[in-house]
């Protein structure tokens, strides 16, 4: 059978979408390789949501060609989606496939060497500059798919939901991923019970806007699906961690949390997008709450978890970011102490209304207000862990570390706070109880279990 060399870009509902493809090529004999070697395909699942993300997602895809120039190089995917005549005319492009059909891979493909093989001419497709392209338009139904193994050994992430109706002035995706589609509860639960007999302990439920779960009929922020599957998925045992994907502050209400806190197994980490803490900023990114609000949402959280992960994202020189805004954002995110930021340059993306914005950030503003933003996230990161030492935790193992030459199995704590044993035994798939006693390493926590 023909060899196949996957490659994902983005989020992890990408990564998710890669393992399944991956997984049903390999159940029907393909043989995955590395994607650094020859291959006779190569699977590029692209990302969009920024201008660099365009960029790998090109540069990936001419790297497959050049590596094997008579290989069928597949394009899936957002970049696809948004960017359909600029990825079209690229001579690397042998096959370009929308995200709605990353399910039906096998299929496309088998029919695609069919064609190929037997050089006739191609019916029933739409092709552009030569290339086939296989259903670009979005659908309204929601894709299942269904995965038994994934990348980890220890942690499976399992996509319930897909699209996006909030149109963030500055994002592209929903015209990637479309509206808002979700899974049936039971479906959800049949797959995390199957990861769950193949050896996976922890499932993180994702989406594209994984707070818009079973919101296809209107704008109703209450979560009351969201939770109706959480809690579902915890009464049903069959995982015994469970940890969530991004979430929307506004979801965030009292009786929502209250559901989360009965939750068996639900683990105390919650990210939160705020993306500025300037509410002049947020308005102009069509945010919908202010800092304020966002505050409260975090204190919700406390209230009912003690000392929760809280972590979030943040987009440095927003168009029309003033100094002052961003030093009030500055002062928000202290107010907050967050566990972990991620951090964003503002990037322009053709056809989003923050593209055309007067007042765009020049890279080295951007540059320099990201770099604040950054050594203010590992100095609030280094207070949260700090916090945790010598708590009673338990550290699910995932994989073994070199730490100063010497052997550490390593882990993380329902937190997400990485903790690590000195041992060569293996631990991977254990979780194990004990204390965080020191710092190994500015990011990994010296773990002792607890001895009986």
């Amino acid at each position: 059978m023909k060899s196949v060399a996957f490659h994902n870009l983005g989020c992890k509902v990408n990564g998710y979408e890669m393992d399944y493809m991956q997984q049903i090529l390999q159940e029907k004999g393909y043989r995955i390789v590395p994607f650094d070697g020859k291959a006779d395909i190569y699977i590029v699942n692209t990302c969009t949501v920024t201008n660099i993300a365009d960029r790998k997602s090109r540069q990936m895809l001419h790297r497959a060609k050049k590596m094997n120039p008579d290989s069928i190089v597949v394009a899936v995917g957002c970049y696809v989606q948004t960017g359909q005549e600029e990825a079209l005319k690229d001579g690397s492009i042998d096959l370009a496939i929308g995200n709605n059909r990353k399910k039906d891979i096998v299929s496309i493909l088998e029919e695609y060497l069919a064609v190929k093989d037997k050089n006739e001419k191609e019916k029933e497709r739409k092709t552009l500059h030569g290339k086939t392209i296989i259903d670009i338009a979005h659908t309204r139904e929601y894709e299942s798919m269904n995965l038994t193994h994934a990348a980890e050994h220890t942690r499976a992430y399992v996509k319930v939901q897909d699209g996006c109706n909030q149109f963030c002035s500055y994002c592209i995706i929903p015209y990637a991923r479309g509206r808002v589609r979700s899974r049936e509860i039971e479906d959800v639960i049949q797959e995390v019970k199957g990861l769950a007999e193949n050896g996976y302990r922890e499932v993180v439920l994702s989406g594209i806007h994984l707070s818009s779960y079973g919101m296809e009929g209107g704008s109703d922020f209450s979560g009351s699906r969201l939770l109706q599957l959480i809690q579902a998925l915890g009464q049903s045992g069959v995982m015994e961690r469970i940890r969530l994907g991004s979430l929307e502050p506004r979801i965030i209400t009292e009786e929502f949390v209250q559901g989360l806190k009965d939750c068996a197994g639900l683990c105390p980490h919650f990210h939160l997008s705020l993306q500025s803490g300037c509410d002049a900023v947020l308005k102009r990114m069509n945010r919908k709450y202010s800092a304020r609000e966002y505050y409260e949402k975090v204190c919700l959280l406390r209230k009912y978890f003690d000392a929760p992960a809280i972590t979030t994202d943040v987009i440095a020189g927003f168009p029309g970011e003033t100094e002052e805004e961003f030093e009030e954002t500055i002062h928000f995110l202290r107010q907050v102490g967050f566990y972990e930021m991620h951090i964003f340059k503002y990037s322009q993306r053709k056809g989003t209304p923050a593209a055309i914005m007067e007042g765009q950030i020049p890279e080295n503003i951007k540059a320099h207000r990201s770099g604040r933003l950054l050594a203010l996230g590992q100095e609030m990161s280094g207070i949260f862990r700090e916090s945790y030492l010598h708590k009673k935790t338990e550290v699910l193992f995932e994989e073994e570390k070199i730490i100063n030459g010497v052997s550490y199995q390593v882990g993380h704590t329902k937190e997400y706070i990485r903790g690590a044993v000195k041992t060569e035994e293996p631990l991977t798939g254990r979780i194990i109880a004990g204390r965080l006693t020191d710092f190994l390493e500015p990011d990994i926590l010296l773990f002792c279990p607890q001895i009986h």
